[in-house]
């Protein structure tokens, strides 16, 4: 006959083993779906890492930049607070040239750039004499106004880490109407298909030789091949700013859309040193 003692330990037995059954398929169950999230992430980084290799810096002429092509639409996310002040009063220029404008720099001068944009300077020692065309481009069209009050319109933040400007559009479509050469694509910092952290760089259509105004600033060493022509180093101020805005992320929440600090070009000058 069995007793109190030996029913309260065989029923306490199978409570132990029916607490393990439910365990056992919780974890496989937990498990299943791991395994699910981690191939669906796989496919997106898969996707983001082809898409950044395939014409990252689409620019000028075009009717929209690569990253706005291929990035899809994400769920609204929550954002940091905007790091940066209002834009200073004053309106985009609409303006265009036929033609690359005729060289008036010293090529065996030294020329710094300005950004003094909403959310604070950026100081850069221009290459003028491995990039001529490219830093007298930039000479002239500071000049007219070409960059004032400008957006910063785009940032990444996965894969490669910069921030793109220059367009008076501000959605990646727009530039000065004429095109410069590349050049300085054999910079001696250019070295295991890396662009450095202080890198200024021009944007092009993917083709050769399609540079116009957009640039972009490198604020995190960057894979990318060696055919943005780089043209200037960004100071160590300047880097901070960029890692400033990098921090408040960008919209799509895919690491590749439009800051959302508020960066605005206040004024562009280029000056002699």
């Amino acid at each position: 006959m069995v007793t109190q003692e030996q029913r309260r330990r065989q029923l306490a037995r199978e409570k132990f083993l029916r607490q393990q059954q439910r365990r056992t398929a919780a974890r496989r169950k937990s498990h299943m779906r791991n395994t699910v999230v981690a191939s669906v992430l796989g496919v997106i980084v898969v996707g983001s890492v082809v898409s950044y290799a395939t014409g990252v810096f689409k620019d000028d002429g075009k009717k929209a930049n690569a990253g706005a092509e291929v990035t899809p639409s994400a769920s609204p996310t929550s954002k940091a607070p905007d790091p940066c002040a209002k834009p200073a009063e004053g309106a985009v220029k609409s303006l265009s040239w036929k033609t690359e404008p005729a060289m008036t720099i010293d090529k065996s001068a030294d020329y710094t750039m300005k950004l003094a944009t909403t959310c604070g300077d950026i100081d850069v020692a221009l290459k003028t004499a491995a990039a001529p065309h490219t830093v007298n481009s930039f000479d002239f069209l500071a000049g007219k106004g070409f960059f004032d009050h400008t957006k910063c319109h785009r940032l990444t933040t996965n894969g490669i880490y910069v921030l793109q400007c220059g367009d008076p559009k501000g959605t990646g479509s727009g530039g000065p109407g004429y095109t410069i050469p590349d050049e300085n694509l054999k910079d001696t910092s250019l070295k295991g298909g890396i662009y450095p952290a202080g890198t200024i760089a021009m944007a092009n259509t993917g083709q050769k030789h399609t540079g116009g105004s957009q640039f972009f600033l490198v604020y995190q060493d960057s894979q990318l091949p060696a055919s943005y022509t780089p043209f200037g180093t960004i100071s160590k101020s300047g880097l901070t700013v960029l890692k400033k805005i990098a921090a408040a992320g960008e919209s799509t929440g895919q690491g590749d859309g439009a800051p959302n600090a508020t960066v605005v070009i206040n004024k562009l000058t280029v000056t002699k040193s």
